[in-house]
């Protein structure tokens, strides 16, 4: 329940600002662009106590007895979603100006710090309750900012800097102040933001739309819900640390070789060139993944949750979650690129117009949820997960299939594979269910390591396959992807 609190609030903040900031070139000026994002600071102030009200006081609260200290964790987790709103000026910069780097040792430290703090607090003081996730969360968002403002305190004014023409040349012209022309700021830039704005709620809606459902209606117990939890952040690890950064990334990449609401004619072909090339690749690179999490998945979720969680997650609801989980995970890679070229390319009327769309679908979600959960149970979010991404999926090719029909390429074509790789992900599919069927997981650790083995072989198939079949997607993934994150900091 906290860290939907603290999602909610960061991205209800935050959402539109980066979509709007990021998109265009980096030309731009950059003072009214630092001031439209200090925005999120009081909108974050704002949605931290309206949904830290609403926790406290319009939720079930759990019993004080099971889990002491809730009224405290509500009020760290909304600190620290304010304290993160902080850094996003110098987030957007690094993220516009492609600072890889940054961003990766930025997100590890923070990481680490959590971990280490939670771990010592828990081993020296687990009495402390929700006191030691709170302050474990607290530190996270703290390391984080400082990890960017001692960045920013170092690279601005140094020669680095000088030999980029980086827009920014102090500390102080990351504060907000008043351009030459007395305007606060770009007016382009802020309407984009609002029709964003009112996107974020639709989206959110349908990012966090089942931990709505089980927070607000109560459908699961709350012993239920943490299986759901935990399965959901087993599952979710890969999208978050590659199909999150790609997506991110590429919306910048898209948003700035396009030109948003302009007919594809009058676009320079060669970025149009290049954008079609990058969106095929990328699509084929992340259904490959998601394929191989789902083929691969199926067979190996109850001794991946016997090895994370033992009996008491690999014996229930949890292995039958976590295998419906990885085929949403499939649908998740190919929306995250779908949807980053498409709001990368919308104009502020087509992400208006979309905006009802999200509206009638977020609708439709919430009460798919609510009845499939009362049918199938937890496994029913799952359900209502996949059918809320195959929608979004579905709208987002349409408007790329119109986008490019009037030219010469056809990007989707990376929706499609060999005939070779498909037989050899269905006999790795069917290899691996008898193999679980026989070997795991009541046989002894000599069994499942046969399991694994078998696993690990038909796997190495599937790869030397993907080598020899997509040897177009090798090739990006070697000469554009790879060398692309070695260069943007050299």
């Amino acid at each position: 329940m906290l860290t939907l609190l603290y999602s909610t609030t960061v991205f209800l903040a935050r959402e539109a600002f980066r979509r709007a900031c990021l998109s265009g070139s980096t030309r731009r000026n950059w003072t009214k662009t630092i001031n439209l994002l200090w925005l999120t600071v009081p909108l974050g102030v704002f949605w931290s106590l309206f949904l830290g009200w609403v926790w406290l006081r319009l939720l079930e609260v759990p019993d004080p007895d099971v889990v002491p200290h809730y009224e405290f964790g509500v009020i760290a987790f909304g600190l620290s979603a304010v304290v993160e709103l902080l850094g996003e000026p110098f987030w957007v910069l690094a993220q516009a100006h492609l600072f890889v780097r940054l961003k990766v040792i930025a997100e590890s430290l923070s990481i680490f710090s959590k971990c280490l703090l939670t771990v010592i607090l828990v081993a020296l003081l687990p009495h402390w309750g929700l006191y030691i996730f709170s302050l474990a969360q607290l530190l996270y968002t703290s390391v984080l900012v400082l990890c960017y403002v001692i960045y920013f305190m170092k690279f601005l004014g140094s020669p680095e800097a000088t030999k980029k023409s980086f827009p920014v040349s102090r500390m102080t012209a990351l504060l907000p102040s008043l351009d030459g022309d007395h305007t606060f700021v770009n007016w382009n830039e802020a309407r984009l933001t609002w029709s964003f704005f009112k996107q974020s709620f639709l989206k959110q809606i349908l990012t966090e739309g089942e931990r709505y459902v089980m927070t607000f209606l109560n459908v699961l117990n709350f012993g239920d819900q943490g299986i759901y939890d935990i399965v959901n952040n087993l599952g979710s690890l890969v999208a978050r640390f590659v199909f999150l950064p790609i997506e991110e990334s590429f919306y910048v990449f898209f948003a700035k070789i396009l030109e948003r609401g302009k007919d594809i004619k009058l676009q320079k072909q060669d970025d149009i060139s290049l954008a079609a090339t990058v969106l095929e690749s990328l699509l084929k690179l992340v259904l490959l993944i998601g394929l191989t999490i789902t083929v691969f998945g199926y067979a190996y979720s109850h001794l991946a949750l016997e090895i994370y969680g033992g009996p008491m997650l690999s014996s229930g609801t949890g292995p039958s979650l976590l295998r419906c989980y990885s085929l949403y995970v499939l649908l998740l890679a190919v929306n995250g690129v779908t949807e980053c070229f498409t709001f990368a390319a919308m104009c502020k009327e087509e992400v208006d117009r979309f905006n009802f769309v999200m509206l009638a679908l977020s609708f439709m979600f919430l009460c798919i949820s609510y009845f499939l959960t009362h049918w199938k149970g937890s496994i029913g979010f799952i359900f209502a997960n996949c059918f809320n991404m195959g929608i979004r999926i579905a709208h987002s090719v349409h408007y790329i299939y119109n986008y490019f029909k009037e030219s010469t390429y056809r990007p989707l074509m990376g929706l499609l594979f060999s005939p070779l790789l498909i037989f050899v992900y269905i006999i790795s599919g069917i290899i691996t269910s008898f193999s679980e069927v026989f070997l795991c997981c009541n046989e002894g650790w000599l069994a499942r390591l046969i399991h694994i083995t078998v696993g690990s072989l038909c796997l190495t198939a599937t790869l030397i396959t993907v080598f020899f079949t997509e040897t177009k997607l090798i090739y990006f993934v070697r000469t554009q992807l790879l060398s692309q994150y070695t260069r943007k900091e050299t």
